[in-house]
């Protein structure tokens, strides 16, 4: 096996809704519809309140700000249904992601995916990139405890051999930033429908247009974060 570089980062971690791909858009339809569908009320502070969280936690939100007699498992599933169909549609990517991807590969640089969402919709979204995209994905239906705890990237970065802190992650939510960062890693920020604070931890650019692998081993040189314990 040969020696990577030590320029690179050990590893890119991917959130996918509103990082990956440009899934918000289609949940929060779905959760106006389903208020509709109720005659409940949802606004759009409901809505973002939402981003990057755990989904059974989101169920428990919607079944109590709508006041609805079902399961937040039942939400959930409900919403995926929407989104899901959506995504077999065709997936709308945000800008520059791909170019990045393709980028990291082409360096030998592992990514993993590491979202809420469930593998029923992450199915439809690796479908359409090339098959050794992600060297390990996991997903909120695999993991005992949510975004914002670190759980799912350190999951993510064990599966892949590397250590949280020598890793770059990338987020557009609060809760995923902080689920990133809790476990160690340096996080690339790219806001899309929320806004998310600055930290020490933290580097924000306003898109992933133009972002290549060396702008993502200097974050990783410049981490002097440590592994969580």
């Amino acid at each position: 096996m040969s020696r990577r570089p030590a320029r690179l980062p050990a590893a890119v971690l991917w959130d996918l809704d509103g990082t990956l791909a440009d899934t918000e858009p289609t949940w929060f339809a779905a959760e106006y519809d389903l208020a509709a569908a109720h005659g409940a009320q949802w606004t759009e502070d409901d809505a973002h309140a939402l981003v990057g969280s755990d989904l059974i936690e989101s169920g428990v939100y919607i079944r109590d700000r709508m006041g609805l007699d079902l399961e937040p498992a039942a939400i959930v599933e409900l919403l995926l249904d929407r989104v899901v169909a959506d995504a077999r549609r065709g997936i709308s990517w945000r800008p520059g992601a791909r170019e990045l991807l393709a980028a990291c590969r082409a360096a030998d640089v592992p990514c993993a995916l590491v979202t809420m969402s469930y593998a029923r919709l992450v199915e439809p979204v690796l479908d359409q990139l090339p098959g050794d995209t992600f060297g390990a994905v996991v997903t909120g239906d695999a993991v005992d405890r949510g975004k914002p705890h670190p759980e799912a990237y350190l999951r993510a970065a064990a599966a892949l051999g590397a250590e949280p802190h020598a890793c770059v992650a990338i987020e557009d939510s609060p809760t995923g930033a902080r689920s990133a960062e809790g476990a160690g890693a340096h996080v690339l920020v790219v806001p899309n429908t929320v806004s998310v604070p600055g930290g020490p931890g933290r580097t924000s650019v306003p898109s992933l247009v133009g972002i290549g692998v060396d702008d993502l081993a200097a974050l990783a040189a410049g981490h002097a974060g440590t592994p969580a314990t």
